[in-house]
């Protein structure tokens, strides 16, 4: 197939007309190492979250994608994430989610296992083992952090007092 000039239809189909090669060429797949994950995101006590994938890394619009380490017997309180769908995989641990009105239902996940959380459902995410850490591997389906803590549903599993702790909102009591 011959590579046609930007102007014989309309458009550049992503070339860079400075130096005629296409703008993906040094901009398009990339690799994000594990060990250079960033760890400048919301984070919950307990737990330890590093974005991989998300705007201000790679300029993904849609998705974000990380990691998220769950000190044992750690419980977030009851939230859910807006109109944000999420995937969870199990990497090591033994997780178990609550969800419901009431959170009256109730799933584990061990590693391999995949968790789609759907938007808008109240739930409670939990480390099902008092005595390891629960890897996973977090995916949602956009860039902002969403969170929305329901106060009026009395958790089944008691967490920590929980604080969302990010640049803008700081840990109570901290500068």
């Amino acid at each position: 197939m011959s590579k046609q000039s930007p102007s014989a239809h309309g458009h550049d189909h992503g070339h860079d007309h400075a130096q005629g090669e296409p703008r993906w060429k040094h901009d398009g797949v990339r690799v994000i190492p594990g060990d250079k994950l960033d760890p400048n995101t919301a984070q919950t006590p307990g737990m330890f979250r590093q974005a991989a994938i998300n705007q201000a890394r790679v300029g993904a619009q849609k998705i974000w994608a990380g990691t998220v380490s769950i000190d044992p017997d750690a419980k977030t309180g009851v939230h859910h994430h807006g109109e944000l769908e999420s995937v969870i995989y199990v990497v090591s641990g033994k997780a178990r989610m609550r969800w419901g009105d009431r959170l009256e239902f109730v799933a584990e996940a061990g590693p391999g296992d995949f968790i789609f959380v759907p938007p808008f459902v109240p739930h409670q995410e939990i480390n099902a083992d008092p005595d390891q850490p629960l890897q996973c591997v977090l995916v949602r389906s956009d860039n902002e952090a969403v969170v929305v803590n329901i106060t009026d549903v009395d958790p089944v599993e008691k967490p920590e007092a929980v604080h969302w702790v990010d640049p803008i909102h700081r840990h109570p009591g901290k500068p």
